[in-house]
């Protein structure tokens, strides 16, 4: 199996692959570039050729995470070409760095009617897409329903994706806080959710999960990660999801906190004496 965690990029895309690996971790997320900004980036080809190169040498399997400030339902004209930029650019780093994905929140929106918003999605993605042409796909990651009841179902997941113009080029990120958070996952119920995600054909484009735990209570809507041994999943549930045939060879990554007590180094040891017990 593939467990790693958010590595960041400071050295360059290859020290984050090393880094990774350094960790005892087969898979790793980065941002492309400065995660507060969607700014175009000029990168280091090389550095990238060179990530690429020792993630194959060594079977490493990575995604890229997209800027904080990435909307897929941009407010203004402006905001949304900045954005649809920025995010061709995420891809062309990604792709140049042998990376599975780009992974983005669903859209939310407070200013537009739902079916507006699920139209601007829907064209955004459209528009990302069809200026890329790399390997690398886009990633549609779930909400915890924070603020808005927009991105918690597979349903919207799905039905996305099914709407866009060159859908083999999206997929999904699962994240497991999330998921809980908003009353997807409640522990328990792994095998309805399972069920109902192969039945709406979201689980043969899942490409990557976001394994963290949650510091508040199932359906609480607040999304606070926990180290996977300190939330409100037990370990029990969480090694529900690892033993999924539906998420084999799938990267689980983890956005766990660092400075609560627990490193990252611990918990993929934890998850590697998981499997094997």
């Amino acid at each position: 199996m593939y467990f790693g965690s958010h590595v960041s990029i400071r050295n360059g895309y290859l020290e984050a692959a090393k880094t990774a690996h350094q960790k005892g971790a087969n898979a790793f997320q980065f941002f492309p570039k400065n995660p507060r900004s969607i700014s175009v980036k000029e990168f280091n080809q090389e550095d990238a050729k060179n990530c690429k190169e020792y993630c194959e040498e060594h079977n490493i399997k990575s995604i890229v995470h997209s800027p904080y400030p990435t909307k897929l339902i941009p407010e203004t004209k402006g905001a949304e070409e900045q954005i649809i930029s920025s995010l061709v650019n995420d891809l062309e780093i990604a792709d140049a760095c042998g990376a599975i994905g780009v992974v983005v929140h669903f859209g939310t929106t407070k200013k537009l009617e739902l079916l507006e918003g699920y139209k601007k999605m829907i064209r955004v993605l459209n528009d990302v897409v069809s200026r890329f042409h790399g390997q690398t796909m886009v990633l549609i990651e779930n909400n915890a329903g924070a603020g808005s009841d927009m991105g918690i179902t597979l349903e919207e997941m799905a039905q996305v994706r099914q709407l866009t113009d060159n859908r083999e080029k999206i997929g999904f990120c699962f994240d497991t806080c999330h998921a809980f958070a908003s009353g997807l996952w409640n522990g328990d119920n792994w095998n309805e959710v399972e069920e109902k995600g192969l039945e709406l054909d979201y689980f043969p484009h899942l490409k990557a999960i976001h394994l963290n735990n949650s510091k508040y209570p199932f359906s609480s809507r607040k999304d606070r990660h926990a180290n996977l041994t300190t939330g409100h999943l037990t370990s029990e549930q969480i090694n529900t999801l690892l033993s999924s045939k539906v998420l084999k060879d799938i990267p689980f990554i983890l956005e766990t906190p660092k400075d609560e007590g627990i490193t990252h180094e611990a918990e993929i040891q934890w998850l590697n004496d998981s499997i094997h017990t």
